[in-house]
């Protein structure tokens, strides 16, 4: 674990060719269709804090991964507790569910988020140090149709955002205890090669051995492809699971690869393990997944509790939608000032406007009336009310050029019959 540094983060999760307005209007997007898709479903959206208690990722995400090693940010609150910037939200969401007494509702709970997390690894393209995930989240559940379900939903998601060139990985890690002893086989012949593996590799045999299967070097690389593969050691009850997955799968027509060396990056997955990549984004391919952790919530001091979940990165799923575009804001209505003297009654027009429910805005900024007509036209504006002397005003139809004269009583009662003629 790293301190919190000073300051603020020097890679946030706008791009330099984002403003962060838009940045933030192309996430609503993508808040918007997970709303829409999962809610469909059942899932209801929650909210965890920002910092958790550091022992709520110690222990469920996992002494020996990488995140909790290496890229946490953790800090003293100055009383002596240690917290953590979230760095996921599976434990999170988990230890929510234990404390507020989720386990007393119906089985399964099923939730889901979107909200910026943050890790110390080195940036890259669509990899910040404060990033946004959209996940969901199904507790309480063992049934295979759980597993498939998410997995089908992260596809849909991702097929409605236009994410490009996708493909489903798939595999099956087992229960603890199956992958144990595959542990203990697969630690055995990482020390049988330990001269050609890299010195990373070599100081987790011990620790993390199938991490091995995640290694970039080509020695590493090497050494695997004769590795022994954990799908041909599952115990019977594990690979009956893993075939009902599959099989619902193809009942939904999405095509997926079996991937024997796919490896999630977190201590409590186990059975069912998938991910969702797309070519667009190059060799960090990752786009989301996730999978089956049935042993979370023991670790968090709850009861054995099945669950099944996964997470997506929105800055790389708008990476590989390119031309997702948030889309434009209606405004039915800008009042406009002939004279300064009309500004306390453009305010009252724009505030009368928007109780009656239409988009109203007014000039703030002092420019000429020729400016602010340019304003009006350039934020797509239908109407513009140009605030004139003893109660009138000039109503101006922008998309057909019309104007007329008219008390500014009917300025609203007007614009609201227009649209409903339209």
């Amino acid at each position: 674990m790293i301190q919190a540094p000073r300051g603020t983060f020097d890679i946030l999760p706008e791009s330099a060719a984002r403003s962060p307005v838009e940045s933030a209007a192309r996430r609503k997007v993508v808040e918007e269709q997970a709303e829409k898709i999962l809610g469909a479903a059942g899932y209801g959206r929650i909210e965890t804090p920002t910092f958790e208690a550091t022992e709520v990722f110690a222990r469920g995400v996992g002494e020996a991964t990488d995140i909790v090693q290496k890229e946490m940010y953790t800090f003293d609150d100055g009383g002596g507790r240690s917290l953590t910037l979230r760095p996921e939200g599976t434990a999170p969401v988990c230890r929510a569910y234990l404390e507020h007494g989720m386990r007393k509702l119906a089985q399964p709970v099923k939730l889901w988020y979107l909200g910026p997390f943050y890790r110390a690894e080195a940036p890259q393209r669509g990899r910040y140090r404060e990033f946004w995930q959209v996940g969901a989240e199904a507790i309480g559940s063992e049934a295979p149709e759980t597993d498939a379900e998410l997995i089908v939903l992260l596809g849909e998601l991702l097929e409605a955002l236009g994410v490009k060139d996708t493909r489903l990985r798939l595999s099956s890690l087992g229960t603890p205890a199956t992958r144990a002893a595959y542990r203990e086989e697969l630690a055995a012949y990482l020390r049988a090669h330990e001269g050609e593996l890299s010195q990373d590799v070599r100081e987790r045999i011990d620790l993390n051995p199938m991490r091995a299967f995640d290694s970039g070097d080509r020695g590493t690389q090497a050494v695997m492809r004769d590795a022994p593969i954990l799908l041909d050691r599952l115990h019977p009850d594990d690979a009956e699971h893993f075939e009902a997955v599959r099989a619902l799968l193809d009942d939904a027509g999405l095509r997926y690869e079996l991937d024997p060396t796919l490896v999630r990056g977190l201590d409590y997955y186990a059975r069912t393990v998938f991910e969702f990549t797309s070519d667009a984004l190059g060799a960090q391919s990752g786009v989301g997944g996730g999978g089956r952790y049935d042993g979370l919530i023991e670790l968090l001091d709850g009861p054995p509790t099945p669950a099944s979940g996964w997470a997506a990165g929105v800055e790389r799923m708008l990476l590989a939608a390119r031309d997702i575009e948030a889309p434009t804001e209606l405004v039915d209505l800008f009042v406009a000032l002939a004279k300064r003297e009309g500004s306390r009654t453009a305010f009252e027009l724009a505030l009368e406007a928007r109780r009656a429910g239409l988009q109203a805005q007014l000039e703030l900024a002092g420019r000429s009336l020729k400016g602010q007509l340019r304003h009006a036209d350039r934020i797509g504006a239908r109407y513009v009310a140009i605030i004139g002397d003893n109660g009138t005003a000039t109503l101006k139809n922008m998309e057909s050029g019309d104007e007329r004269d008219t008390e500014i009583n009917n300025v609203i009662p007007e614009i609201l019959r227009a649209g409903r003629l339209m």
